[in-house]
């Protein structure tokens, strides 16, 4: 009798046990058949960048990978703000996320009084790629053919240049800034909304010079119609041996873009890992490596960890950038 107590007593709590288990695989916090239905990414800078390229890129083979519709919406303004601050009040449940450049995610909290979002507060689920800045200008246009010849032009010409940039808060802005505070040289910034119309104002020799991310622009370059002066990497790009770094005459110089993916607050560990996972395996395949060779973008990857402690690495050397240039809060 003793023995069959015992029994039965190990059969249920096995059983509960059984069920335990089976409530945590399918609760709320698990991956389970993530996802099931469409999932948005929310890119909050115009199309035509590299900002928009990149997700699209991983988008379309995760699509294929889920067996589910994957779709990029661009929630353009206020240096990236606007979609960021709509993914942050999203459902957390893995079906809206954001990918997006540095500004909303580890600028803007040091270039705006007043968020309506806590960039730190996102849950961190990769950083895809990594594109450095760079200097553009056009063959027939000022007569420099290096970085050094660019500041002694600007030193003889005061004011006397202008430069595209795509706005407050980017990258592409704060190259440009950074570049006025190390040459001891000044610009006159124009700002665009994005990467086209500022290309098509070079182009049309609205501006003299450009500073922004090599991805998209690249091909203009090869096509002879833009000349690419410097890369703001910390280092000569192994694609690019010939084409020296900003840093080479500027020695710190370095500005980086990449592009990240995270997901509102609160979203279950479980989904951000799977994501994290799945991105990471399309990520390994060639032909996306391929692709993002076209773009100069350096896969970067790697763990929910690594990610978040990247993040966090890159609130300080932006906040150093924007201190040593002397950008004012808004």
């Amino acid at each position: 009798m003793r023995q069959s107590t015992h029994n039965r007593s190990l059969t249920i709590s096995t059983l509960l046990a059984a069920t335990l288990a089976l409530l945590l695989t399918c609760g709320p916090g698990a991956a389970g058949d993530y996802p099931d239905r469409t999932v948005r990414i929310i890119v909050p800078f115009s199309a035509g960048g590299t900002a928009d390229a990149v997700p699209r890129l991983v988008a379309d083979w995760l699509s294929r990978k889920w067996g589910q519709p994957i779709v990029i919406e661009n929630r353009i303004g206020s240096a990236g703000n606007v979609g960021a601050e709509e993914v942050y009040n999203a459902d957390p449940d893995g079906y809206t996320l954001l990918s997006a450049p540095p500004p909303p995610l580890v600028i803007n909290q040091n270039l705006f009084r007043k968020l309506r979002f806590d960039p730190a507060r996102f849950e961190p689920i990769v950083v895809m790629a990594q594109v450095p800045n760079a200097i553009f200008v056009r063959p027939n246009g000022i007569k420099a053919s290096s970085v050094a010849e660019l500041i002694d032009h600007l030193r003889a010409n005061p004011d006397g240049l202008t430069a595209a940039t795509l706005g407050s808060g980017t990258t592409s802005h704060l190259s440009s800034q950074l570049f006025e505070t190390m040459a001891k040289v000044k610009l006159r910034q124009i700002p665009y909304r994005s990467t086209v119309p500022a290309l098509q104002g070079l182009l049309a020799g609205d501006v003299d010079l450009m500073f922004d991310n090599l991805g998209v622009t690249l091909p203009l370059v090869t096509a002879g119609k833009l000349k690419l002066l410097a890369v703001a990497s910390p280092k000569r790009l192994p694609s690019m041996p010939n084409v020296p770094t900003i840093a080479e005459t500027l020695p710190g110089f370095e500005a980086v873009a990449w592009f990240a993916m995270v997901a509102p607050p609160g979203t279950p560990k479980a989904i951000v890992e799977k994501i994290n996972a799945d991105v990471n395996e399309v990520l390994a395949r060639p032909d996306i490596q391929a692709n993002f060779r076209k773009l100069s973008a350096e896969i970067y990857g790697g763990s929910v960890e690594r990610t978040s402690q990247y993040l966090r690495s890159e609130v300080d050397r932006w906040s150093t950038v924007i201190k040593s240039a002397k950008i004012e809060m808004q």
